[in-house]
């Protein structure tokens, strides 16, 4: 009888911790974009996209609302990189079982399984 396994390996964990080493440092790099951009004296970058002054506004909102996604998506992969030191990342908080590597590849901060994401989604 094969043994169910409680939790992935070092050498896993280490491939998961380049995974999201890389998409920590380039959403910071696209939040260093997007600050310099909205910090710009240039206007006529701004202009370039929109020549009204509330597309401008529109434009410097959408900037910020995005620059506030991204930060959430690094502190998630922060908190990702916690559990890979303290060895419980991959484990579903729900069910306690292995979140599926494909689904860790697509979304390295997931803290439930695909099944216990579903069910949280028919709530």
């Amino acid at each position: 009888m094969s043994e169910i396994k409680k939790r992935y390996t070092d050498e896993e964990l280490e491939e998961f911790r380049q995974l999201i080493q890389e998409k920590i440092d380039k959403a910071q790099n696209d939040i260093k974009v997007l600050r310099d951009l909205l910090n710009s004296n240039d206007i006529t970058q701004t202009k370039i996209i929109s020549f009204e002054e509330s597309a401008t506004t529109y434009s410097k909102e959408s900037n910020l609302r995005l620059i506030a996604r991204l930060e959430r998506f690094v502190r998630d992969l922060k908190n990702a990189l916690i559990r890979i030191d303290n060895k419980t990342y991959g484990i579903c908080r729900e069910t306690g079982k292995l979140i599926s590597k494909e689904r860790l590849r697509a979304v390295p901060h997931a803290t439930l399984s695909i099944e216990a994401k579903k069910r949280q989604d028919r709530k």
